[in-house]
């Protein structure tokens, strides 16, 4: 039998739910709690294979109860079940641990079956969940210009923002005028502007210097 707790504080959810699931040969709901606070505490005591996790509940949301489930056990199976689809339920309830995403609009069958491939070890996810993750990857991070900078290059170019000249940074910094001279191109090239004062404003502009 997979053993399971149903977190979730609509009490004709639970109700219709559990009395599908407990219908099932293979399913049995040991346990129920109408928010997150109380079901984190049920979950951690009964260690079911299965727990269904409600995300916006009273005393303790689902996100918050996740993750104080899975910092206690990690190895705890949390199929999140809920209306919502935005991003800031959803990547951060599968941040929090949960294994697998489904909606309240899905049939309890479908339910059934999540838990069933969530317990053999595969996580389910609503179409609409995988379509946001696969978007999600497929962005690619801006990199801004002033992140290939080295750290010395930095140094002198916080220097060229206070005004100072090459061979002020070059004694500034204990290094030869020509060293100068080279991490300057280097700057200006790097940062895809012009000359100096370009290079200031660029500074300015992304909070380098204030």
């Amino acid at each position: 039998m997979i053993k399971v707790v149903f977190i979730d504080d609509h009490e004709m959810v639970r109700i219709g739910v559990s009395s599908y699931l407990s219908a099932q040969p293979d399913i049995e709901v040991i346990g129920e709690a109408d928010n997150g606070r109380t079901g984190a505490e049920m979950a951690l005591e009964l260690k079911p294979d299965i727990i269904l996790m409600d995300l916006v509940m009273k005393e303790m949301d689902g996100i918050e109860s996740t993750r104080q489930i899975i910092e206690k056990w990690p190895e705890a199976k949390i199929i999140i079940v809920t209306s919502f689809l935005d991003d800031e339920k959803v990547y951060p309830a599968l941040e929090a641990g949960a294994t697998s995403y489904m909606l309240k609009t899905s049939k309890a069958s479908e339910i059934a079956n999540a838990i069933r491939t969530t317990y053999h070890g595969q996580p389910v996810l609503e179409p609409e969940v995988t379509g946001k993750m696969m978007a999600k990857m497929r962005q690619k991070p801006v990199i801004l210009p002033h992140a290939e900078l080295t750290g010395r290059e930095m140094e002198v170019l916080l220097l060229i923002a206070q005004g100072k000249t090459n061979q002020e940074i070059a004694d500034e910094l204990f290094i030869a005028l020509k060293t100068v001279k080279t991490h300057v191109s280097n700057i200006l090239s790097k940062l895809e502007v012009q000359d100096r004062t370009q290079a200031v404003i660029y500074a300015f502009k992304h909070g380098l210097v204030k």
